[in-house]
C-alpha cells in the first residue's frame, strides 16, 4: 500500500507528539514522585491532638525573624480561630486535619491549600499589607461547612 509523503509526515509528527507526551508523564511520575509536595510529612489523624508537632497551636517567631503558624482544621472550625502575624515577614503555615479534607484559603491573598487527614500541609507566604483577612474552608466538609471560618490579622511592623 502506498502512503502519500504528506500523510507519512503527519503520521510521524503525531507519533512524535504522543511520544513526547508520554515521556513527560513518565518523567513527572518517576523522577519527581507521584505525590504533591505537600504530602511529604505524614501524621496519624487520630493522634493529631496529642502529637508534639501540633501541641503548641498558634504563632511562633523563629530565630531568623520568620514566623511559623501551626494549626488544625476540624469540623467546622480552625484551631486557632484567630492568627496574628507581622507584615512583611515570611510566614510558614503548618496545617493538618483531624477528621476530613478541608480547604485553607486566606481571602484576598495567594494563600490557598488543601488540608488532608494523615498529612501535614506546609506552605510559606509574605503578607505585605496590614489588615484583617478572612480564612475560609473551600473544600466541602459537611453540613456546617458554610460556618467554617477564621481570621488572620496582619499587623504593621514596629
Amino acid at each position: 500500500m502506498k502512503v502519500h509523503l504528506y500523510e507519512r509526515i503527519w503520521m510521524i509528527a503525531a507519533a512524535a507528539v504522543i511520544a513526547i507526551f508520554l515521556g513527560t508523564i513518565a518523567v513527572g511520575t518517576l523522577a519527581q514522585g507521584s505525590q504533591p509536595p505537600s504530602h511529604v510529612e505524614t501524621i496519624d489523624p487520630k493522634a493529631v491532638w496529642t502529637d508534639p508537632r501540633f501541641a503548641n497551636r498558634g504563632v511562633e517567631e523563629l530565630p531568623d525573624g520568620a514566623v511559623r503558624v501551626t494549626g488544625i482544621a476540624m469540623m467546622f472550625a480552625f484551631q486557632p480561630g484567630e492568627i496574628r502575624v507581622p507584615a512583611g515577614k515570611k510566614v510558614t503555615f503548618r496545617l493538618t486535619s483531624a477528621d476530613v479534607v478541608h480547604g485553607f484559603q486566606i481571602v484576598g491573598t495567594n494563600a490557598n491549600a488543601m488540608v488532608v487527614p494523615g498529612y501535614v500541609t506546609q506552605f510559606s507566604t509574605v503578607f505585605d499589607r496590614p489588615g484583617e483577612y478572612l480564612i475560609v474552608c473551600n473544600e466541602y466538609c459537611g453540613l456546617g461547612h458554610h460556618m467554617m471560618m477564621g481570621r488572620l490579622v496582619v499587623e504593621a511592623g514596629q
